[in-house]
């Protein structure tokens, strides 16, 4: 099914549209990943079997199985997708190490 692929470009519509930013739309992008990350970790780690495989079922592991859920049969396109999203998780690395840097108080 075509949910996760339709939450994920409504979702990034919606940050698009709101705040017209790119720096917005990769920090949405790092969250979304991160987030899919921590649910996968709860899924491999937790001892409730039920939890395990509703978010097995509902949800992907990260952003790159997405990609690779829907353009695996088109292998360029699921190339360059993938590349993008690397890309877009080093500007999001690079935001973060400036964040960093420039603050003063922790």
């Amino acid at each position: 099914m075509y949910i996760d692929l339709i939450v994920l470009i409504v979702l990034m519509i919606v940050v698009i549209m709101f705040f017209k930013r790119f720096s917005s739309f990769v920090f949405f992008i790092a969250i979304v990943d991160i987030f899919l990350r921590i649910l996968t970790f709860i899924k491999n780690n937790i001892g409730l079997s039920d939890l395990s495989a509703l978010i097995d079922k509902y949800l992907p592991e990260n952003i790159i199985d997405i990609i690779d859920k829907y353009s695996n049969s088109i292998p360029l396109l699921n190339t360059i997708l993938r590349w993008s999203f690397i890309i877009i998780m080093i500007i999001f690395l690079s935001y973060i190490i400036k964040i960093f840097i420039h603050k003063k108080k922790i």
